[in-house]
């Protein structure tokens, strides 16, 4: 393989990123699974660490680790039923141990514990339901003898950068197509040059020129990864949201179940991804035996439930909502509804997520200077009665009762003959028009 500078690199990447990115773009909705030997002490995916664990001890848990058969494809099936479109799975986390038959990392799931492949597990499961393929891969390892030592001994650096490529190089080669490299924890280094990135990540497109790979190897790559928040970036990104708050790893489920999120609360989390143009990556931290948790199963189903209703609203080539005062050469359009309700737009259509119904049948929704063609809710098409009056619109004979009943977020549609604007003047009821684009106002 021929090295180039890392701008010729990065060059090569952004010319081929739309066409690689864009299954990723539509997807908007994915499932990490963080499964380990820390699932089977309970106490989160950092375990070791934090309890200050030795190395020799922790790793006899290697023994009792046995997920239960199949539990790979309950993921991902389960992933399947709740609208996700991809998964990505922690092959290896900080704890070093490898899901996979490594022949570089005896320290596996092949040669302990269950000897099986649960990686090998759950790509047949991903293809079995049609999901898309993501690749955890920890950069941190608390297992390796050269892990923290490669941070000040040029030897220990070189012999662990190229057991970094060998092992992502076992998982690239091995598997068929995969669509995500999920790098984690770029630590003790702290540069992309002493993790030799530039070099492992041009070898690892050569053989998946497909792959997408976040910016967790100290590189930017492809797309940005908020942990724990939704915060929006000016690039691609993908905010990983736990679903109780507490951990990735799998914790006691009695014990979690009051700081567990609920359906509602998710789909606020994934209504604002959207909203900007991002992606939502759940995760679930599956139990000792790879169960999914058993406090997390029924919003996994309410949320598929929902998106086979709604899924419009979350799906495809969204529009990007704009700045709250856009300037005259600015596109026009927010999503942030009437207070009740938040939005996503795609092409001529607005969709109004609607968290609190009004009681007297009526809503408005200042800002727009053109009227809707129609507006209807999502979930069956059903018109709504609407009056617009220069800037305003008006729904009339709402249900008494919000019509969702699986989460209480109902969507409605304003459709328009063509992609929609919204001036947001209509702060000002006063100026009856909304903003003016002229600066007259």
């Amino acid at each position: 393989m021929k090295l180039v500078s890392r701008q010729e690199y990065e060059a090569a990447t952004a010319a081929t990123r739309d066409k690689r990115m864009e299954w990723w773009r539509e997807a908007r909705f994915g499932m990490f699974i963080h499964y380990g030997l820390y699932s089977i002490l309970g106490r989160m995916e950092w375990v070791q660490m934090k309890e200050g664990i030795p190395v020799d001890e922790y790793a006899k848990l290697a023994d009792q680790f046995a997920p239960k058969e199949g539990a790979a494809e309950e993921w991902v099936r389960t992933a399947k039923e709740a609208g996700m479109k991809y998964c990505v799975l922690t092959t290896r986390h900080h704890e070093g141990f490898s899901l996979w038959d490594s022949k570089v990392n005896p320290f596996n799931s092949v040669n302990l514990g269950p000897h099986r492949d649960i990686v090998r597990e759950f790509v047949d499961a991903c293809r079995k339901y049609d999901m898309r393929i993501g690749f955890y891969s920890s950069l941190m390892d608390w297992h390796h003898p050269d892990g923290w030592k490669c941070a000040y001994d040029p030897e220990a650096r070189r012999r662990f950068t190229k057991y970094l490529d060998d092992l992502n190089t076992e998982l690239l080669t091995n598997y068929g197509k995969i669509d995500i490299l999920w790098y984690d924890v770029s630590c003790p280094m702290e540069s992309f040059e002493g993790w030799d990135s530039l070099a492992r990540n041009q070898h690892l497109r050569e053989l998946q020129p497909d792959i997408i790979i976040n910016n967790r190897s100290m590189l930017p790559e492809d797309f940005d990864t908020p942990e724990e928040k939704v915060m929006a970036s000016d690039r691609d990104w993908e905010s990983c949201l736990t679903f109780n708050r507490v951990a990735f790893g799998y914790v006691d489920s009695d014990q979690v179940r009051s700081y567990t999120h609920d359906t509602p609360w998710l789909l606020d989390r994934l209504q604002h991804c959207t909203q900007e143009c991002g992606n939502l990556l759940l995760n679930i931290g599956p139990t000792p035996d790879g169960s999914v948790p058993k406090e997390n199963v029924r919003q996994l189903k309410e949320l598929g439930e929902w998106l086979k209703l709604n899924g419009e609203a979350v799906y495809g080539k969204m529009t990007r909502k704009t700045k709250i005062n856009p300037g005259p050469t600015e596109a026009k359009l927010n999503f942030d509804g009437n207070g009740v309700t938040r939005g996503t737009g795609k092409g001529n259509k607005v969709y109004l997520w609607n968290v609190v119904w009004p009681k007297d049948g009526t809503m408005g929704f200042p800002g727009y200077p053109k009227a809707p063609k129609r507006v209807y809710f999502l979930q069956d098409g059903k018109d709504i009665d609407f009056t617009y009056d220069n800037y305003r619109i008006v729904l009339k004979n709402l249900p008494k009762e919000i019509p969702d009943k699986i989460a209480g977020v109902t969507v409605i549609v304003l459709e328009f003959d063509e992609a929609p604007e919204n001036y947001w003047g209509a702060l000002y009821p006063q100026l009856n028009g909304g903003y003016d684009v002229t600066g007259r106002n």
